[in-house]
Parts: C-alpha cells; structure tokens; sequence
C-alpha cells in the first residue's frame, strides 16, 4: 500500500486539487470563487494528463543525435491537449471575469444568490 502512495503521489495531489476545486466551485456564492474554483479544477487535469504522459527514463520528442527510433521519446500527445487545454482555459476564465463585471456593473453584487433573486424580483 505504501509504495502505491507514493508512485502515484502527483496522480494524488491532483486528484485532491480537483476535489477542492470542486468543493470550492459548488460551495460558494461569490462568482470570482467560483471561477477560482474552476480554475484550480482545470489545473489539476493539466497535472494529471502531463503525469499520465510522462514515462521515467524517455526523452521529450525532439530529434537529438539524428536518434528517429519512436521508442526513445515520450508520446506527444499529452503534452499538445495540456497546451491547448490552457490556452482554451485562459480565453475562458477572460470570458467569465467580463461576464462577471457585466454583472456586478448591473445588480452591484457578486452574489449568486442574490444575482438570481433581483432576476426573478424584475422578471414578476
């Protein structure tokens, strides 16, 4: 059991990153939390996919010393989801904060809950 723990000691961290993120995602009503939350949720998927990706003792695939043979490099792949994920991350965390401003700028709150209430209040 022991050496199970600390093999998968990073696959640990972040699952117990997404858990907080999770937590933190459904937990609050402040929106900037929330989007906190989401956050840290997307950057404990980028550690696990970049752990799962990395095999102890291969290279990283760049051609060095004309070596071409596939089984001396780590697969790629990986890697490119973990950069797009990131990159499609920070445009919607953007997205998300000026949606948040938006809103503060329209009911001067950043309460969900509250946010909701006003809606329905106009809406009647």
């Amino acid at each position: 059991m022991g050496s199970n723990l600390t093999s998968n000691f990073i696959e640990i961290v972040a699952v117990i990153l997404f858990g907080i993120g999770f937590t933190d995602l459904f937990l609050h009503k402040n929106l900037i939390k929330k989007i906190i939350g989401l956050n840290i949720m997307d950057t404990a998927v980028y550690l696990f996919l970049a752990v799962k990706g990395y095999i102890r003792g291969l290279k990283a695939p760049i051609i060095v010393d004309q070596v071409q043979s596939a089984e001396v490099y780590i697969n790629p792949l990986p890697s490119g989801l973990v950069l797009t994920g990131i990159v499609v991350s920070v445009s919607v965390t953007a997205v998300m904060l000026a949606l948040t401003i938006c809103l503060y700028n329209r009911y001067h709150t950043l309460d969900l809950d509250v946010i909701s209430l006003k809606i329905r209040e106009k809406e009647e």
